[in-house]
């Protein structure tokens, strides 16, 4: 039997700057739908096991993948929770929304049995070893400042928010710096991008994580949007990868969805 909830809040993990999900995550996907009816309910369902088809592989070509969306057409039949969290749960109520429907977070839950099949019907299979916790650097110039991004600065809290939810959809662990981390290494937005992965990997080692994730995030008026740049690195080697005239919700998004792709052994982000 599939359950219908609606909750009040959904709590994200967060701690010293670091994004995670639970392990049972991997196997939920969740969109933005106008109220709880069904009407919004079943289009929706195809969406999220779309995303969680990439999130449990970590291969985000699934994405695009036609065959991935014939697999996903038939969604319903592989959910077993939809739960909804109200989007304006915190904001004053005001008089128009008594009279149109409200937007909610839809979460849907999927049967892990049954998305390992279809990933084996799309030749793939479930990223199952743990997975890598990230440490991002990340310089941000939004043409009115230019910062590194922190865990708890004064620029960049929508940013923050936006890689905590990037995290929980991809299924990626990610940890940002605190100012204090920064201030105590030297890092700068302006040397930042200078700096060689090694004297990163201090730092992020004590922040937990295990591998240095670094990046830029620049804002093009004429474009009316973000133009960002990734390099993973490891010992030996990195990948790099970029995307441009995004909004900063998608620019994480890829950058995560990227990092999952090589670490899993699905090959290099286009």
């Amino acid at each position: 039997m599939k359950r219908i909830i609606s909750v009040l809040f959904l709590v994200l993990t967060v701690c010293s700057g670091g994004f995670a999900a639970e392990p049972s995550d991997l196997y939920r996907g969740r969109t933005i739908v106008t109220g709880i009816k069904d009407e919004t309910r079943i289009p929706a369902a195809p969406i999220c096991f779309l995303d969680v088809l990439a999130k449990v592989s970590g291969d985000a070509r699934l994405l695009d993948d036609p065959r991935a969306r014939e697999v996903a057409a038939a969604a319903t039949l592989h959910a077993t929770e939809y739960s909804y969290r109200d989007r304006y749960a915190l904001r004053q109520i005001h008089d128009e929304q008594g009279t149109r429907d409200r937007p909610y977070y839809l979460t849907v839950t999927f049967d892990p049995q049954r998305v390992d099949a279809a990933l084996k019907t799309l030749g793939r299979k479930p990223w199952t070893t743990n997975r890598p916790n990230l440490a991002l650097f990340l310089v941000v110039n939004n043409n009115a400042n230019t910062y590194v991004l922190s865990g708890d600065g004064t620029f960049g809290r929508d940013q923050r928010e936006s890689l905590a939810a990037a995290s929980w959809q991809v299924g990626m662990p990610v940890a940002l710096p605190s100012e204090a981390d920064l201030a105590k290494a030297g890092i700068t937005a302006s040397n930042l991008t200078a700096m060689q992965p090694e004297k990163l990997g201090p730092l992020a080692k004590a922040m937990g994580a295990d591998r240095v994730l670094t990046g830029s995030l620049v804002w093009n008026k004429e474009a009316l949007g973000w133009a960002a740049e990734w390099r993973l690195h490891d010992a030996k080697e990195a990948d790099d990868w970029k995307i441009k005239d995004v909004n900063f919700d998608d620019a994480f998004r890829n950058a995560l969805r990227g990092s999952a792709q090589i670490l899993s052994g699905n090959g290099e982000p286009e």
